[in-house]
């Protein structure tokens, strides 16, 4: 190659390499992104000359290489011009608006999203979930993305749905919001669960209910001595929603059963042995994975997943996990009805004074009785369903759940836990007993005809998981 042919390669480099300019947004007359750590703000006429510089140099840099007429030098380069699409443009950057709650970090092969609101625990709300759509979208059609990685900042990866909005909207009476609310949040995690390219999702904290929606459908999981994941929703009157009656469904023996009605939480090693993550790091080696995520240059799960088996550690659940109890757990939630799960405990704990038998039916009368029966109703047809069809079946349940038509238990619960924090649910039926056959059936029933089912583009994206 000729020394301005080499200049200008180097150039590119430097703004791929450097400056990948999907990860800037703009900010008042700047515009502000991470790049390996750190972070840079540009002034808005600089960028809009980095962008045309940008767009000059390809062009010229393709002339040139082409005026060497099959050269070796230039035949490598064309090559890696065809892997690479170097005249492709980025998506986000020049068109997106400022959105916080996600930010972007950008590496040369790969782009990191990152949930932005760590004061409550990067709660998920319609504004991000219509970003990450964006996102996503656009790093799944560019070529110089090979693969994607999501994580969160501060203390959590994500807590779930904002659920406290969600009781605002209601009491509100802005139903339609709390619709907007699914409908950009749904539809993600299935783009998430189709998308063709490899994802990693670092779980490094807090993981409950829809953080699990927009981690567990992608190719990789990495827990941490840090991760806390659970599905709480019974706790508040809801239901295992965001894919978790899919995910749930398919863990070993009746585990998601389990998960689903209690509430309660596994660690790390746990999510490792029962598959909800594929790989476990201790919480400090993060940065060091990050790092090594960042050289890849590579699409190919396969070399993804070989980085990430060489960085990860083997761990066990300890003695005290509900794992090691999995065949009592399965002969206990195996039955097909609420009323049958709590008399088989029952039966258990005052055969054996069982610890766990006696605190898992202290927990199963704490949460919601109508809960309780929606939600084994849910995993159990999840079980026999696919991605799409629990994420539209979910939808139906969330939108009937939020409505007060059934009961108020969604309002009542979130007001008990999160809002007054007293701690005292006033649940509607108070007892498993009172919960009658058509409550449940209506979670369950086509929405009206004027109420349009979740759409999901299910002709153009084929669930594979």
């Amino acid at each position: 190659m000729t020394w301005k042919e080499t200049e200008w390669l180097n150039s590119y480099n430097t703004l791929v390499n450097i400056f990948p300019l999907d990860v800037f947004t703009m900010s008042g007359k700047c515009w502000k992104g991470k790049v390996d750590g750190k972070c840079y703000t540009i002034n808005h006429r600089a960028f809009t000359r980095l962008v045309e510089f940008r767009k000059q140099m390809m062009q010229r840099l393709k002339v040139a290489v082409l005026a060497r007429h099959g050269g070796l030098d230039s035949c490598r380069f064309l090559r890696h011009c065809s892997r690479r699409g170097l005249c492709s443009l980025p998506d986000t950057a020049l068109n997106d608006d400022l959105d916080n709650q996600v930010l972007v970090e950008g590496k040369a092969w790969s782009r990191t999203a990152v949930l932005n609101r760590p004061s409550v625990l990067n709660a998920l709300t319609t504004a991000m979930g219509l970003r990450l759509q964006k996102l996503y979208r656009s790093w799944e059609d560019n070529p110089d993305v090979g693969f994607i990685a999501l994580k969160g900042s501060g203390k959590a990866f994500c807590a779930g749905g904002d659920v406290v909005s969600l009781y605002h909207l209601i009491n509100e009476g802005r139903m339609e919001d709390c619709k907007e609310f699914f409908r950009a949040l749904y539809p993600f995690m299935y783009l998430l669960g189709t998308c063709l390219k490899p994802h990693v999702a670092i779980l490094n904290g807090v993981t409950m209910g829809g953080g699990g929606g927009v981690s567990i459908p992608g190719t990789f999981r990495i827990a941490t001595d840090k991760t806390v994941f659970a599905t709480p929703e019974t706790l508040i009157g809801f239901h295992p929603d965001a894919g978790a009656s899919f995910y749930l469904s398919h863990l070993p023996g009746h585990l998601g059963e389990f998960l689903a009605l209690t509430s309660e939480k596994l660690n790390g090693p746990e999510m490792l042995a029962c598959g909800l993550a594929t790989h476990y790091l201790h919480s400090s080696r993060i940065p060091l994975i990050e790092e090594e995520l960042g050289k890849l240059v590579t699409d190919d799960p396969s070399v993804i997943e070989t980085c990430l088996d060489k960085h990860g550690e083997l761990v066990h659940p300890n003695k005290s996990s509900v794992l090691h109890r999995i065949e009592l757990l399965d002969e206990c939630f195996s039955h097909d009805t609420v009323e049958e799960i709590i008399d088989a405990l029952e039966i258990e704990a005052g055969r054996t004074k069982d610890p766990w038998c006696i605190s898992t039916l202290k927990r199963l009368k704490e949460v919601s009785p109508l809960s309780l029966k929606v939600s084994l109703r849910s995993i159990r047809e999840g079980r026999f369903q696919t991605l799409d069809q629990c994420l539209v079946r979910e939808y139906r349940m969330s939108l009937q759940g939020l409505s007060k038509q059934i009961t108020g238990d969604f309002c009542e619960g979130v007001r008990a836990r999160l809002v007054e924090k007293d701690s005292a649910p006033k649940w509607d039926p108070p007892s498993v007993e009172k919960v009658t056959k058509d409550m449940v059936d209506q979670y369950f029933v086509p929405l009206s005809e004027f109420e349009p089912d979740l759409e999901l583009p299910t002709e153009s994206r084929e669930a594979f998981i």
